[in-house]
């Protein structure tokens, strides 16, 4: 009988030896597959700009001046904007699109609700580079007619945009944050993601930290 309750307790105990072994196993398997599966950023493709960098300050026209007068930096007497400007209170979030884009008609929802979620230190901004009767019917068809609107081919060459839709966060100080293309509403949060965390792009911060 003796025999018989050493023998379970030490197969009891094999038991649990082999069920650690295949926990651990278990975990080290879920952080590689974390890995390959890690939220996608929004892809940075920038030959012009990078992270760190100072943005390019650009005064513009804003199509919608009349209707973003409360913004800190529309100027209303000239119905100027600027672009990339530092601003004490808020970081701005160029989103750049344009109307015959439709993965950029997806995601204006989108990013109009991220921002308003975000609206206590960040102005959302339009941008494009289009005819300006066509953009005028885009705007009203997307109701965007509440946020500065600027069309520029300065501001896309001089931000490097080459794809749509993009965006670029910049702080306020001037000083931009994160940037890439986004195809989707992860890829947009990423960028205010990438900015708390201090790092170019989450892609960045998954190979520092599971490489």
């Amino acid at each position: 009988m003796v025999n018989l309750l050493i023998a379970s307790n030490i197969a009891l105990w094999l038991c649990v030896v082999i069920l650690g072994l295949i926990v651990f196993a278990l975990v080290r398997q879920i952080g590689v597959l974390y890995e390959r599966v890690a939220p996608a950023g929004a892809l940075s493709v920038n030959k012009q700009l990078s992270v760190g960098d100072k943005a390019p300050v650009i005064d513009v026209s804003d199509i919608n001046s009349n209707n973003t007068l409360d913004n800190s930096l529309n100027n209303t007497l000239n119905n100027t904007f600027s672009v990339g400007a530092p601003n004490n209170n808020k970081s701005q979030l160029l989103f750049f699109v344009a109307p015959d884009c439709p993965i950029c008609s997806l995601l204006i929802p989108i990013v109009k609700s991220v921002a308003k979620a975000e609206r206590h230190w960040v102005d959302l901004v339009f941008a494009s580079d289009d005819d300006s009767s066509t953009l005028t019917q885009f705007i009203q068809s997307k109701q965007l007619s509440d946020y500065p609107f600027i069309n520029s081919e300065l501001v896309g060459t001089s931000y490097g945009v080459s794809k749509l839709p993009y965006a670029v966060l910049i702080d306020e100080s001037g000083i931009i944050r994160s940037l890439g293309i986004v195809n989707s509403r992860e890829h947009i949060e990423s960028l205010f993601n990438a900015k708390e965390i201090g790092v170019a792009s989450l892609q960045e911060y998954m190979q520092k930290n599971y490489a």
